[in-house]
């Protein structure tokens, strides 16, 4: 089955799975191009449905095929159909044009454009936006798409007049019609490739798996475009071997290319300095902390110095940004005590991140709040990497599995056994299944100074104003 293209004249789209992170910012890109946008989804609820109906995006609940009765110019199908979704099916059945979510982004806003992809396990979010937001702080207008909203623009989405389009390339697959990572679509002129891990377990067999999609990356960059690369990570060097494209290295530790050196915190955050092969290039400040956002930061200004970003005009973009929801994001402070929302779920992800906020909360004892509710952290493929990834916390709470029975029965992750991995060494850990019990725990024992870090890719039940909601009752 090939996908249909679209036309010269398309006007009128249909999204399928529109109130998705991803589908609903391309909604939103399309419209401030012009287009005619629609869509259905299995659930329409706030905010997405409030930013979308804001837009003048017509939503229809469900998926039926009388949806496409009016036989939209071109239908772009979501990850989350599958072959059997009605809309797809009538889609196909009445030859509708119709591509995948990173098809339309390809087609539709790459072409005559410079494409600056950044893929990569790790930092994805965190780089894309800065780079987005450096870019248009220092004037280059650029267009966007991450998959994150960015508190400078308060969304995830951009449509500039400059050169540059900046969007977030991830490995997962493009759709059922197209078994690919999504990033084959975006024509990469520049490409970032932060980090190279196992992930994804019910998409890749193994690590040899993740190298072989992320070395597809490699050679979709031209000859005369540049890929910068993370030296610091070994399998990063790994796939970048034999590259044909120009290749530029960027890390912490020693070597050629782009290298930072953490100086001190500041009241505005962390101090770095910057050499290019060896020569001094700037004294920066960023809000964000952490060694792994360091690295993210030199990928950013080495590119934004590519494009034609001087010191100066990068350092303003790194000083003013205001970071991406979800990403050690503080979402309230009550009787004293900081509660923070991250996305981490990868076992080095944690690792990294506790690590960062360690370092920018020196004196604070730390909470860390973990559900596992990914399809790779449901399984017990990264058990004993687990037992590891917690030793910056002071006092560590696992929840339950999200939906355990969707990870194969034999290979499903036991918070309990993580628990008992860490105790065992040494730390204060408790298994803790479920949000109210987990507000009931924690809040009667955080004291003012301590800092809480919820880590959870889903909404966790609400825990984050439960659990401020509770500190704030407490006599």
């Amino acid at each position: 089955m090939t996908p249909g293209a679209p036309g010269s004249a398309v006007r009128r789209i249909h999204l399928v799975g529109i109130c998705g992170t991803g589908m609903g910012s391309l909604a939103g890109l399309l419209v401030d191009a012009g287009y005619q946008v629609r869509g259905s989804d299995e659930s329409v609820y706030p905010p997405m449905s409030t930013m979308l109906r804001t837009k003048g995006i017509t939503l229809l609940e469900g998926f039926r095929a009388e949806h496409l009765d009016d036989r939209p110019d071109l239908v772009i199908i979501g990850n989350i159909a599958t072959r059997t979704n009605p809309e797809a099916v009538a889609a196909q059945q009445r030859d509708l044009p119709f591509l995948s979510m990173p098809q339309a982004i390809g087609r539709l806003f790459l072409e005559g454009r410079h494409p600056i992809v950044v893929c990569g396990t790790h930092g994805k979010t965190t780089t894309s936006g800065l780079l987005a937001w450096v870019l248009s702080s220092g004037g280059r207008d650029p267009s966007f798409l991450v998959g994150g909203v960015l508190r400078n623009f308060n969304q995830s989405y951009g449509l500039g007049s400059g050169e540059e389009f900046v969007v977030e390339g991830d490995e997962y697959e493009t759709a059922f019609f197209d078994k690919g990572p999504k990033f084959m679509h975006y024509q990469p002129r520049t490409a970032i490739l932060t980090s190279v891990e196992f992930d994804h377990a019910e998409m890749f067999a193994d690590l040899e798996a993740v190298k072989a999609a992320f070395r597809r990356l490699v050679d979709l960059v031209p000859a005369d475009g540049r890929l910068f690369y993370c030296s610091d990570e070994p399998n990063v060097g790994e796939v970048v071997a034999g590259a044909a494209t120009r290749l530029t290295a960027y890390g912490v530790e020693a070597g050629t290319g782009w290298r930072g050196r953490m100086v001190g915190n500041t009241s505005e955050g962390m101090e770095f300095e910057v050499v290019r092969d060896g020569e001094p290039f700037g004294r920066f400040v960023s809000p964000l902390s952490g060694v792994h956002n360091l690295r993210n930061m030199l990928a950013v200004i080495a590119v934004a110095s590519d494009r034609g970003l001087e010191a100066p005009a990068i350092g303003e973009g790194l000083r003013t940004f205001s970071g991406i929801k979800r990403r050690q994001e503080i979402r309230g402070v009550a009787r004293g005590v900081v509660v923070v929302d991250d996305f981490a779920h990868h076992p080095t992800a944690v690792r990294l991140t506790l690590a960062g906020l360690r370092d920018r909360h020196r004196k604070s004892r730390l909470w860390v709040i973990f559900e596992p509710r990914t399809n790779t952290t449901r399984r017990s493929v990264f058990q004993v990497e687990y037992g590891r990834s917690f030793d910056d916390a002071d006092c560590i709470v696992i929840a339950a599995v999200d939906h355990p029975e969707r990870a194969p029965e034999g290979q499903r992750f036991s918070p309990a056994l993580l628990v008992e991995t860490l105790v065992k060494r040494g730390r204060d850990a408790i298994y803790v299944p479920q949000v109210p019990d987990i507000v009931a725990h924690v809040a009667p024992r955080a004291a003012a100074g301590d800092v809480i870090v919820v880590m959870s890719n889903g909404a966790f039940g609400g825990i984050h104003d439960k659990l401020l909601a509770a500190l704030n009752e407490r006599t």
